[in-house]
């Protein structure tokens, strides 16, 4: 089987899963519950034909060495099967828990992070391994949320942990890629340098370590986990318990093939393993309400796994998959089985709740086979992996005196399993209510107990799971011992432990009153997690605000020109002190020429005293550094520059009509400052410039531009193949900031009593032709006929050329604009911003466009930069001509929402259309 059809497979159920949820609703459960189960078919018989690892790679990255890279081996396959199983059952329970109504977005949300663990554990690169680990982190976020304000403040904070810990595991990404030299896990995982390289292991070890404790519940991360459980039953019971928190036990699993011997990793396994175990369970006893007892449970129990693992030993590899898959069993049965209760007596208190073992027979069968086999009780699968824990730690290689510090601290934590087991099950007990419960639908409970009684049939035939188990732990050592499954395996000191901790657990049930008057409504001295996580994000916004008011100011001087200002000055003060080796030639007369024009034009800005003067002035500058930059040799910049200019000064002007007339007073001292500035500013900038200019020999950069611009791309137009071809990427990135650009602005101006629209000062008379805005425009409407149709044909004329001679997208999107522009003006009044059009759609479908085929690129061509070339008549076309599209697209949008919102008449537009021809005047003023 190719992995990537897997892939693929996972993948297609989260985007079937929103239609189906909003069509048929919550029967779309059955559909994505057979989905996963027949994908966990169809992994199973494709294991079972081979029996050996399956592997696939396709090119993503190559010039990083990144690979969609996908590998199947025993403990894939161990979590593969976890995810699907569960995730079926899961997704049948939801169709009779959730309400009628549409679901298409929890289904998606739910098969998305189906397909987002299937991807984590199949992958055989880092870089996507990291991809996938965060995608769990955004569903787990996205699904918390979804329960309404109440999931607001536990999102965030299960977000803020276990984003953290996606932090610490890039970081043991990064250090595990320099270090190995490749991205390929598998074979960086086999790499000599954990054995060569003692810091480097030991500090991958901290960074996967941690990243495994803040998904897994760890101490001290472990608050998340219970504050999740806002969200609604099958999300908990998939990923809070059976599904999520696996991916921590996964990730320690995969990463035990290199750090199972480094001494630090043990250490911390161990320790905080333990720690959590007895403290999630002493926790659990406390809990009244069942779902925050099965969460402090579900911490216990993935302590318990983690010190198992930290052990290190194959038999102990060999025991951790065997409670992985018991703990996905029982652990889901019960969270769905408390949803069973909640649903049919809408509580979880155990005070409230008793005797619903006569009224929900069912339900109650499947909450004491769940509570049995986390109990650890024969002849559950439970028993049976906690045998095989037990087993694991009297062998730990830490010496006698540890070792029985380690098999002591494991009993209490069992013991008090036991007793929180017991804890769960006092509702089935007492008196009927004063309102007896129905027993939920059969389609409900179905799935319930089928994951109950797979927990008695698997331990009842414990061997049946010793293949798959046993592959699963050489697939993280390769000679790890074969599993022993079955129930009996004579007298023995896990036997003992079992049975101790059994003994002593049901002593704690008889004397819980006792046990609960000890620990209910005490802290324990460990503090409050969730407290701690929620200052942590508090104080972090703070100290930010803090931070933040150092620099903050509405002063644009301030905030916009003294970071530039400090840039130019440092740069312009190194370059003075270093000197510039050698000064370009002096130029051609006229160059001098046009550089006095721009001189005398700043100049005349200084004595600027109103802002219609300052706009033609600057306008005049910007005209004659056009002419520079065509003298000099770069028309495209030149008729950019140009154009830019043009559309720059009739938005100016439209804003002018928003602004005051003249300019707010300044005293002296601001004035001498500014100066003082300006010419610092002008002087440093000059040096740059010197510097920059200084004849280079050998620019390789350019001449390799220069040489090989057709031969990859079929263009002659150096200029235009950078920005579409070689680097495309970055001007997608430009594009990108352009839409957003062009949304801020949207919103700037709509903002109430922001640039509010002036009266006009001039009072003009009727019998003036300027009062008549349509005899006003007498000559610019004959130019517009004439000239607009013009500028149509030229800006696609540029846009066709752009790859061969000066031309391209953003030329050709510039003229257009121009064309915009001149109607605009000729129309004599603001109808043309009325048309309603869609500026912000045809900038979003220009980036589409430029996506579209950036990914093309990357699929086809293995780059989102590597062009694809033919020829249609003789002509060869590339796909640089689509992506410039979606660049003329983007400009021409930002052109037409410009005149859209800066030439209304009025602050507010409303919805008309462009009026038919008109014949009179009156009618015209109409």
């Amino acid at each position: 089987m190719n992995l990537l059809v897997t892939m693929l497979f996972a993948a297609c159920l989260p985007v079937l899963a929103h239609p189906l949820g909003q069509r048929l609703g919550r029967h779309a459960g059955w559909v994505l519950s057979a989905g996963l189960a027949g994908l966990a078919v169809l992994v199973t018989t494709t294991w079972l034909g081979t029996r050996a690892p399956i592997a696939g790679v396709w090119p993503w990255l190559p010039q990083l060495d990144v690979a969609f890279r996908l590998r199947m081996d025993g403990l894939s396959l161990v979590f593969c099967l976890v995810v699907l199983v569960i995730g079926a059952l899961v997704m049948a329970y939801a169709v009779s828990y959730l309400p009628a109504g549409r679901h298409g977005s929890f289904y998606a949300l739910l098969a998305f992070f189906a397909a987002a663990m299937i991807g984590l554990v199949l992958a055989d690169d880092l870089v996507l391994m990291w991809v996938m680990w965060e995608f769990t982190t955004i569903c787990s976020f996205l699904l918390i949320q979804q329960t309404g304000p109440k999931g607001k403040a536990p999102a965030l904070r299960t977000l803020l942990v276990t984003g953290g810990g996606g932090l610490c595991l890039l970081g043991a990404v990064a250090l595990t890629v320099t270090a190995t030299g490749t991205t390929h896990l598998s074979a960086a995982l086999t790499s000599p340098v954990w054995r060569d390289q003692p810091g480097t292991s030991t500090a991958v070890a901290v960074l996967v370590a941690l990243a495994a404790f803040t998904k897994g519940a760890q101490f001290p991360f472990h608050g998340w986990l219970p504050d999740a459980m806002v969200a609604s039953t099958p999300v908990s019971a998939y990923l809070h318990a059976a599904a999520m928190v696996k991916a921590a036990m996964y990730l320690l699993l995969r990463f035990s093939t290199a750090l199972h011997a480094v001494p630090l990793w043990n250490m911390l396994l161990v320790g905080v393993g333990l720690l959590t175990m007895v403290m999630g369970a002493v926790y659990a006893l406390q809990r009244h309400d069942l779902k925050e007892l099965l969460a402090y449970s579900t911490i216990s129990q993935l302590g318990m796994l983690v010190a198992t693992i930290g052990v290190g030993t194959g038999y102990a590899m060999v025991a951790a998959l065997t409670h992985v898959i018991a703990h996905a069993i029982f652990k889901s049965s019960l969270f769905m089985s408390v949803g069973l209760i909640d649903h049919e007596t809408t509580t979880r208190d155990i005070r409230r709740l008793s005797g619903l073992r006569r009224h929900m027979p069912w339900s109650s069968l499947a909450l004491v086979l769940g509570a049995a086999s986390m109990a650890g009780l024969p002849p559950l699968l439970g028993f049976v992996s906690k045998e095989a824990v037990f087993k694991g730690f009297t062998e730990a290689p830490f010496g006698d005196a540890t070792t029985l510090v380690v098999c002591v601290v494991a009993v209490a934590g069992a013991m008090c399993t036991m007793a929180y087991s017991g804890r769960m099950l006092r509702p089935l007990f007492g008196p009927d209510m004063e309102e007896p419960p129905h027993e939920a639908p059969v389609a409900m409970i179905a799935p319930v107990l089928v994951g109950a009684v797979a927990g008695v049939l698997l331990g009842l035939t414990g061997p049946v799971l010793q293949p798959l188990v046993d592959t699963g732990a050489r697939g993280v050592l390769a000679d790890s011992p074969a599993a022993d499954l079955t129930l009996w395996h004579g007298l023995n000191a896990a036997l003992v432990m079992s049975l101790t901790a059994i003994g002593l657990g049901a002593a704690l049930i008889v004397a819980r009153e006792r046990v609960d008057r000890l620990v209910v409504g005490r802290t324990l001295g460990v503090g409050n997690s969730v407290a701690g996580v929620e200052g942590f994000r508090s104080g972090s916004i703070a100290l930010g605000r803090r931070v933040g008011d150092l620099t903050r100011s509405d002063n644009p001087y301030r905030a916009l020109l003294a970071p530039l200002l400090v840039l130019v000055l440092g740069v312009g003060g190194v370059v003075l002190l270093t000197g510039v080796p050698g000064l370009p030639p002096a130029g051609h007369p006229f160059d001098w020429l046009l550089l006095a024009v721009v001189v005398g034009g700043v100049a005349f800005t200084l004595g600027a005293r109103s802002r219609v003067a300052l706009v033609t002035i600057v306008g005049i500058v910007g005209f004659a550094m056009a002419l520079l930059f065509f003298v000099l040799g770069a028309p495209d910049v030149a008729v950019t520059q140009l154009l830019v200019e043009i559309l720059t000064v009739v938005v100016m002007v439209l804003l002018l009509v928003r602004m005051p007339d003249g300019f707010h007073p300044t005293g002296a001292l601001r004035s001498g400052v500014a100066v003082a500035v300006a010419l610092a500013a002008g002087v440093a900038g000059t040096l740059i410039a010197l510097f920059v200019m200084t004849p280079r020999s050998g620019d390789a950069l350019g001449d390799a531009f220069l040489a090989r611009a057709y031969e990859l791309t079929a263009g002659t137009n150096v200029v235009n193949t950078i920005l579409v071809d070689f680097r495309a990427l970055d001007t997608y990135g430009e594009m990108v900031a352009l839409g957003t650009a062009a949304v801020a602005f949207v919103v700037a101006l709509r903002s109430r009593g922001l640039l509010p629209l002036r009266p006009s000062p001039l009072v003009v008379s009727r019998d003036n032709p300027a009062h008549d805005p349509h005899e006003n425009t007498t000559a610019i409407r004959v130019l517009d006929r004439v000239v607009a149709p013009l500028l149509i044909g030229l800006s696609l004329w540029f846009f066709l050329r752009g790859h061969y001679e000066t031309g391209g997208g953003f030329i050709g999107a510039l003229v257009a604009g121009a064309a915009v522009v001149l109607v605009f003006l000729a129309s004599g009044s603001d109808w043309i911003t009325r048309l309603h059009i869609d500026y912000l759609r045809v900038i979003g479908v220009g980036i589409v466009v430029a996506t579209v085929t950036g990914l093309v690129n990357l699929v086809w061509a293995g780059s989102f930069l590597t062009p694809m070339t033919t020829k249609v008549a003789g002509v060869t076309l590339s796909t640089g001509l689509v992506f410039d599209i979606g660049v003329y697209l983007t400009v021409l949008g930002l052109v037409l929402g410009s005149i859209s919102e800066l030439g209304l008449d009025t602050p507010e537009p409303t919805p008309l259309r462009r009026p038919g021809r008109l014949t009179t005047r009156e009618e015209r003023d109409r």
